[in-house]
């Protein structure tokens, strides 16, 4: 099992990947329409999990690993964009499913009942 920094360390790295592909998808490699979308928007809810995974607070793992979910169904929905957004619709699902596992790990292995116990 990873340690509880590996996967804090894990967390933080996928949602700042994430939130970066997410601006440089939506308004250089592949926007929705030429010079930029509103789409950019999308990293606001990551942004706001952001301070929260770099600090390690539990709470913030807990809801951001539901939050992810809407990112790997985006990905999964633009999978069939013509290229070069289906290959980062790829990446995004694999950054969201690689933060979504660190961040469900975390917050396991941070849970108040396992604290004392060296299971």
């Amino acid at each position: 099992m990873p340690s509880v920094r590996m996967l804090n360390l894990l967390a933080s790295v996928s949602l700042l990947a994430l939130i970066v592909l997410g601006v440089a998808w939506e308004v250089w490699i592949a926007p929705l329409r030429p010079g930029g979308s509103w789409m950019t928007l999308k990293v606001l809810p990551l942004m706001a999990a952001l301070f929260g995974i770099l600090r390690g607070r539990r709470y913030t793992f807990q809801w951001a690993c539901m939050l992810i979910l809407l990112y790997v169904i985006e990905g999964v929905l633009r999978l069939n964009d013509p290229r070069p957004g289906s290959y980062l619709a790829g990446l995004e699902i694999g950054l969201a499913v690689m933060f979504f596992m660190s961040a469900m790990l975390y917050a396991r292995q941070t849970a108040p009942s396992r604290q004392g116990t060296a299971a």
